[in-house]
């Protein structure tokens, strides 16, 4: 089997391995696609080596199908399609306790802790292995983890319907966030100053604005009478970003923060202290999530489709890194692994 291994900052390289049996309570799956996501790059650029380290197979965005049943699974057949939910807890710190184990202080990533999807055939536990519909295209499916990391940051904003939302930063997640929240029935304001995320957000009915030609401000409050946004999506990244979410927002408003921030950000916290503002983290996602994004992909309430820029072979990894991190014309990259697999 072919295998993408991470040698050091900007260096992937394609091995064959001989395939591995699945082991007890384990799934063989042979990948169909596999998405590379912002953390990927980050490994990439070798930001995670501490965590990461040399040698390490990464990704954790995929689709794939049963190719292999180890022993002691049961209720699966080979051939079902299927996603993976790479996040493994331990049950037994103070978060998994609580009920909170998506962010169990000793979480184990696949991807990052563990080999991850870039292999095309992938042998994880069975308990973290999600059955597909049978007509939903798996290249649409490589966008169900994403999706269920938007899920999650809706459902911890408790956005109402009619409630004035505005998603600071347009890539995928912040895209992803815009769409799941309008159509629970938020008014949405996506704010980008990248003319083709713009673009996407228009194709897929998201509002779009340029920062550089609206006063994001101003636009807010003629919306909403003055009272500002009840609800606004961190997930530039950015200083400047961080200041507009604040900004806008009203009278107990919610900031959802969404992006990682590598360094700490100055935060207006008079404006916390004046208008009572409340401020959320938003991290990965929990198994109901997951079937939430599997939901909304195949029935259409998601397009992903138009998220998807570019689908190359496996021998092209390396360029479809360079076009993520190029920033320009590029929203989801896919690596398409199923000439390995037949």
């Amino acid at each position: 089997m072919k295998v993408v291994v991470y040698r050091g900052a900007r260096t992937l390289e394609i091995e064959e391995r001989p395939e591995a049996e699945p082991r007890h309570g384990e799934l063989s799956i042979a990948v169909a696609y596999t998405g590379i996501c912002g953390t990927d790059l980050h490994i990439y650029h070798g930001d995670m080596d501490a965590r990461v380290g040399a040698d390490a197979v990464i990704g954790h965005e995929m689709s794939g199908r049963i190719a292999g049943i180890g022993p002691g699974v049961t209720g699966w057949s080979v051939g079902q399609p299927v996603t993976v939910m790479p996040t493994r807890s331990c049950g037994a710190c103070a978060a998994c306790l609580q009920g909170h184990s998506h962010i169990c202080h000793a979480m184990q990533f696949l991807g990052i802790d563990s080999p991850g999807a870039m292999q095309s055939r992938w042998n994880v536990p069975a308990d973290l292995v999600l059955a597909l519909p049978e007509d939903l295209s798996l290249e649409h499916a490589a966008l169900i983890e994403p999706t269920a990391v938007a899920v999650h940051d809706v459902r911890r904003a408790n956005i109402a319907a009619g409630d004035q939302v505005v998603v600071v930063g347009g890539g995928p997640v912040g895209l992803l966030i815009a769409v799941v929240a309008q159509r629970g029935g938020a008014r949405v304001m996506l704010i980008e100053p990248d003319g083709f995320r713009r673009q996407v957000a228009a194709e897929l009915g998201v509002e779009a604005f340029d920062p550089a030609a609206t006063d994001v401000v101003a636009t807010v409050n003629e919306r909403t009478q003055g009272a500002g946004a009840d609800v606004a999506f961190e997930v530039s990244g950015s200083a400047a970003g961080v200041a507009t979410a604040v900004d806008v927002l009203t009278t107990r408003g919610r900031l959802v923060m969404v992006a990682i921030h590598p360094q700490p950000r100055p935060v207006n916290l008079h404006r916390f202290f004046w208008r009572e503002l409340e401020l959320f983290g938003a991290r990965l996602y929990q198994r109901d999530d997951m079937t939430e994004a599997i939901r909304l992909i195949a029935t259409g309430a998601v397009d992903a489709k138009r998220l998807i820029s570019r689908v190359g072979a496996i021998d092209s990894v390396t360029d479809a890194f360079t076009a993520l991190e190029s920033g320009g014309s590029v929203m989801k990259v896919l690596i398409d692994w199923q000439e390995q697999t037949r």
